[in-house]
């Protein structure tokens, strides 16, 4: 079973952080991995940096920029983590825009994912529709699950056909806008939760953008399986003077 799935079935909230590989070093990719892991979070995304990053907020942007200035490629990810399972155990994610992917070959793109130990992947520019049609077999024949979003404005027959579709969890953005760019959440975003966990959708939901501190996990997840911390924890690696991760994680949940 896909170690994605796993963490799915355990009975807890998860917490699952996002940071852009080669940032703030270009070789600080498997340090912050191993400790995130030991520091108690229950899934990684491993944003692979792009210079166009349509849904990354100013934070992750500038993370990004540096990442590619340090060196940061798809090749250079791959060898950082070639021996990643030799040591961390929990889901790794690789979220990144479909241009590299493609560039790289989908099927190689794949299966090294796949020889490496990646367990799932996050495209948010890659259609729903277009994967269905073009990609989902060589997805499903390397065992990587396909992570979808969905927003406040997504159909609810959209939301039923990427819910058939997916083998793991729905990455629900909690607004329209970028990353980074909500500071708690409102009535409006805590209905938006409870109408979607009123679906009884087939896969659990994981929440993503404006989460920053205990409050507002704990308000994500009142009504999901989970949520993803992104900018903040980028944050905390620039700009903290105390850069421990695990003073970070404790001071989520």
């Amino acid at each position: 079973m896909n170690r994605i799935n796993q963490k799915l079935k355990e009975n807890k909230k998860l917490l699952s952080i996002y940071f852009t590989a080669g940032y703030p070093n270009l070789d600080d990719t498997v340090t912050i991995i191993k400790d995130l892991e030991k520091s108690g979070v229950d899934m990684i995304e491993i944003g692979l940096p792009f210079s166009d990053p349509l849904a990354d907020g100013p934070t992750i942007q500038v993370s990004s920029a540096q990442a590619l200035k340090n060196g940061m490629t798809t090749e250079a990810l791959f060898k950082q983590l070639k021996d990643i399972r030799k040591s961390v155990k929990i889901p790794l994610i690789i979220m990144g825009y479909f241009n590299p992917i493609l560039q790289f070959g989908v099927e190689a793109f794949c299966k090294t994912c796949a020889d490496i130990g990646i367990d799932g992947l996050i495209i948010p520019d890659l259609p729903v529709d277009v994967y269905n049609d073009n990609y989902k077999a060589i997805f499903e024949k390397h065992g990587l699950i396909n992570v979808f979003l969905i927003t406040p404005q997504t159909s609810v027959e959209r939301i039923h056909f990427i819910d058939s579709i997916s083998k793991g969890f729905i990455y629900m953005v909690s607004s329209a806008s970028v990353t980074g760019s909500s500071s708690g959440f409102g009535d409006e975003q805590t209905k938006y939760f409870k109408r979607i966990a009123d679906m009884n959708l087939n896969n659990p939901q994981i929440i993503g953008f404006g989460i920053s501190d205990n409050e507002t996990f704990t308000t994500a997840t009142k009504h999901a399986k989970g949520a993803i911390i992104g900018s903040a924890f980028i944050k905390h690696l620039t700009n903290e003077s105390d850069k421990s991760i695990s003073n970070f994680v404790k001071s989520i949940r």
